[in-house]
């Protein structure tokens, strides 16, 4: 099956990609990835790969030799633009999160959110983690104006875990942590129906699952969407929504 990963130019996080590629791909999947004008390889946040503060709060090494086998990938280096994308061609979707400013791109596209809302459309799989709720949250169903999540179980980053993080690195990054004004859950539950539609899931802020200890990970599952916190819950959303394509 064919696999869609949209993602900005640059500051995506590198679990969030590098995991379901390398997972989905293990499975049998081809995934292709789209970038705003698909005139070269994006480029995953750096501060995730050399550490946020002192080496630390960065991605796991596993994942990184994941995405520096990514970047090496065919269809990465030579993306497709958002523009020319047939949603119909795609038999899933992924959207990945990330946090620093370079994703603004990604989550604030119109042109994005039109192919979203068309694939969203063909009830097919749909897969969003972190920040990546966003970008369903902000897109309109055509029909009935609503964000195309509204009548949907989900979760999304947690307003502790994204407190939590700007807190403890404002003093040396700013608000890196902080891509938008609003916290994300609240952006997100404004979008549903009913705010009970919103799973937070256990407190967890160290502890992340790996490719053989779920233990730490949540996800939600409503139907044909899948949705997931953070990168500690890659692993497990990865197989999960690889579990979705059948």
């Amino acid at each position: 099956m064919r696999i869609l990963i949209p993602l900005p130019d640059r500051d995506f996080d590198v679990t969030e990609v590098a995991v379901p590629w390398w997972l989905l791909r293990d499975a049998g999947h081809e995934v292709v990835f789209a970038t705003e004008r698909g005139d070269g390889p994006p480029q995953a946040d750096p501060l995730l790969l050399s550490g946020v503060l002192f080496g630390q709060l960065g991605a796991e090494p596993e994942p990184k030799e994941f995405y520096r086998r990514l970047t090496g990938d065919a269809a990465y280096r030579h993306p497709t633009a958002w523009a020319d994308l047939s949603p119909e061609e795609y038999d899933g979707l992924v959207l990945p999160g990330g946090h620093a400013p370079g994703m603004r791109q990604y989550l604030g596209s119109e042109v994005l959110r039109e192919k979203i809302a068309r694939f969203w459309g063909l009830d097919r799989p749909v897969g969003a983690i972190c920040h990546g709720v966003l970008a369903l949250a902000r897109t309109p169903d055509p029909v009935t104006g609503r964000s195309v999540l509204a009548d949907r179980r989900t979760t999304c980053l947690p307003k502790y875990m994204e407190r939590s993080a700007y807190y403890l690195t404002a003093w040396r990054r700013g608000r890196y942590y902080r891509t938008y004004p609003a916290y994300v859950q609240d952006e997100v539950v404004a979008a549903l129906a009913d705010p009970a539609q919103f799973e937070r899931g256990p407190t967890e802020l160290r502890r992340r699952g790996t490719a053989t200890d779920d233990t730490p990970a949540f996800v939600v599952q409503d139907g044909t969407y899948l949705s997931a916190r953070w990168p500690g819950d890659a692993y497990l959303f990865a197989r999960r929504f690889a579990d979705m394509l059948g």
